[in-house]
């Protein structure tokens, strides 16, 4: 009776090796690049996921493609200028998301650039100088992009936005104390009129 156990436990032990169990997809996680503090142009939709190895790639139809803007030239940080009725946000210590009362800042700056469709904006992020240069421009442009989705969280179309790190390179304030810190950690933003 041992005997006929221990032959059907192996058996079922040798099936399930041999068919083996069923594979999950692998998920894999899409990263943007390390930013590089350069002027950035801003895509006009988010990534898509990736596809299962065991799907078929959909080729668009021809009207779809057609429909596909032609990737636009940068224009240079040096062609935007302050616009009075776009106010600067700040950020908190370390902190790239926006706070409350910044959020209602950008929704009147949403506001503006959604009536004002023949401008594109700008968006500069800054900090304090506290941190490596490295990190402060990875933090500069976490900072102009969440400012960036706001505004299209709130309407404002991705093709009239360029973003752009100084990191800590342009502060508003040298002293080293934190009223002056809390100046230079911010989004600026800057228009200039479409082309």
């Amino acid at each position: 009776m041992v005997r006929f156990a221990s032959t059907i436990a192996l058996a079922s032990l040798s099936l399930l090796l041999l068919a083996g169990c069923a594979k999950r997809p692998a998920l894999i996680e899409a990263s943007a690049p390390a930013p590089t503090g350069s002027v950035q142009p801003v895509a006009g939709t988010p990534a898509e996921p990736s596809q299962p190895a065991a799907t078929v790639p959909v080729t668009p139809a021809p009207e779809a493609a057609a429909a596909t803007p032609a990737p636009r030239e940068r224009p240079a940080p040096k062609a935007f200028e302050p616009t009075a009725e776009l106010r600067a946000i700040h950020f908190d210590f370390d902190r790239y998301e926006i706070r409350r009362g910044d959020a209602e800042i950008l929704d009147a700056n949403a506001r503006w650039l959604k009536a004002n469709p023949n401008h594109l904006v700008l968006i500069e992020g800054h900090c304090d100088d506290r941190g490596t240069n490295e990190y402060n421009l990875a933090l500069g442009e976490r900072r102009a992009r969440a400012s960036m989705n706001y505004l299209m969280g709130q309407g404002v179309a991705a093709d009239r936005m360029t973003l752009q790190s100084y990191g800590e390179e342009r502060p508003l304030c040298a002293e080293q104390n934190e009223a002056c810190w809390a100046k230079n950690r911010r989004a600026h933003f800057l228009t200039k009129p479409r082309d």
